[in-house]
């Protein structure tokens, strides 16, 4: 019975040597480079996946999925508390530079895919993961380098608000794929049902957290871990019920902060738990993204993806800064911000697996991700810190 014992317990051992060396390369990231966490668990993970260790777990489900949604939802209810939707009414055209940003980025991947020898069938659900930016890396850059001001605060928008877009209509659009009809109801009809029910389950929690946060001390470390309970409730609820969990997060924290407009000190109590799950988040999309191919055509797809993407959002954030009251080169670093992909267009991919077509677009989106999560936190960190908001952490010591 030993042989057996040991080969079951050997993925568990695997992953938590993996996930150690992860904290160590990501701490030394920070501490020596001055560079984000995040690049360091990416790293690890790339390497952990390279070697065959994420290959057993795409395509993403049961647990695994369920702990990486979980992961995504936590950080974007953070994300989504942060953003102030009476905001919008006196600046609207930050509104007009997302939308314009997610429909040029998915016009021109779509159609630049095509033109490089992609079906439309496959180039349409890769236009949707690009036009999804990401926020719940982001968030992480901003934290690891301490960045504060208008283009953070303007970026963190701008990528919680492409993210939104990009939920409803994938996880639309892999209804529409499953059950295919000619008929625009039955277009309409899964965008209309994810939005509901995402909208309820968001509705559900934020009822839930209110009533805690108006009995519980927001800084108890008790707060955070029936939050967090909560929240992973209902993320799989919103799964289950034909919504996106995800999405259910985001809008829950974004009616939160509409009715509670003063800053949360629970996050801080919430940080440590979210920054664990953090980086289990990004060492699991690393390994997974990594063992992907890169044969064939994928690399001119890829690369072709990755270009039309940055032109697109760069090009859309430009078109709306008139009248934004923000200046040229503000926008540029705001642009530059928006180029990393990872656990939410990693969520996005999976549905898309099982109908035809779904190797291509797995193909196709897994490198992708790997290469925009690596330079993507680059870049990220790379125009904070040009555009002066955030702080040099080299040498620094970081205990949190």
């Amino acid at each position: 019975m030993t042989e057996p014992l040991a080969a079951s317990h050997l993925p568990a051992i695997q992953w938590s040597l993996v996930l150690a060396l992860a904290a160590l390369v990501g701490y030394a990231c920070q501490r020596q480079l001055g560079l984000p966490r995040v690049l360091g668990y990416a790293a690890v993970g790339s390497i952990a996946g390279f070697f065959g260790l994420g290959a057993a777990l795409w395509p993403l489900h049961g647990p695994v999925l369920l702990l990486l949604e979980l992961g995504i939802a936590v950080v974007l209810f953070e994300c989504g508390a942060r953003i102030n939707v009476r905001w919008f009414v006196h600046n609207p055209m930050v509104l007009v530079q997302s939308v314009l940003e997610a429909s040029l980025t998915y016009a021109a991947v779509f159609y630049g895919l095509q033109a490089v020898g992609v079906e439309a069938r496959s180039a349409g659900p890769l236009g949707l993961i690009a036009m999804a930016a990401s926020p719940v890396l982001l968030s992480r850059v901003i934290a690891d380098t301490h960045a504060a001001g208008a283009v953070t605060d303007r970026a963190l928008t701008l990528s919680t608000l492409s993210t939104l877009y990009a939920l409803v209509l994938s996880a639309a659009k892999a209804q529409i794929f499953a059950n295919p009809q000619e008929s625009l109801w039955h277009d309409i009809t899964p965008v209309l049902q994810v939005l509901l029910v995402s909208a309820v389950v968001a509705g559900v929690l934020f009822a839930l957290i209110h009533a805690v946060l108006r009995w519980m001390s927001p800084l108890s470390q008790n707060t955070a871990i029936v939050l967090l309970a909560l929240i992973a409730a209902t993320a799989a609820s919103a799964s289950g019920l034909g919504g996106s969990a995800p999405l259910a997060a985001l809008l829950a924290g974004m009616v939160l902060k509409f009715f509670r407009p003063q800053p949360l000190p629970w996050t801080q109590a919430l940080g440590s738990i979210s920054a664990l799950l953090g980086m289990v988040v990004f060492v699991l999309v690393a390994a997974v993204a990594a063992h992907a191919p890169w044969t064939g055509s994928i690399p001119l797809a890829v690369l072709a993806l990755v270009g039309l993407r940055l032109v697109a959002k760069t090009v859309g954030i430009g078109l709306g800064h008139w009248g934004s009251h923000t200046h040229w080169r503000q926008t540029l670093w705001t642009a530059c911000t928006m180029a990393p992909l990872s656990a939410v267009a990693l969520v996005m991919t999976v549905p898309f697996t099982t109908i035809s077509g779904g190797e291509t677009i797995a193909g196709i989106a897994l490198p992708t991700i790997l290469l925009m999560e690596l330079l993507g936190a680059m870049a990220a960190t790379w125009a904070l810190r040009r555009a002066g908001e955030a702080r040099d952490t080299l040498g620094v010591r970081h205990d949190a």
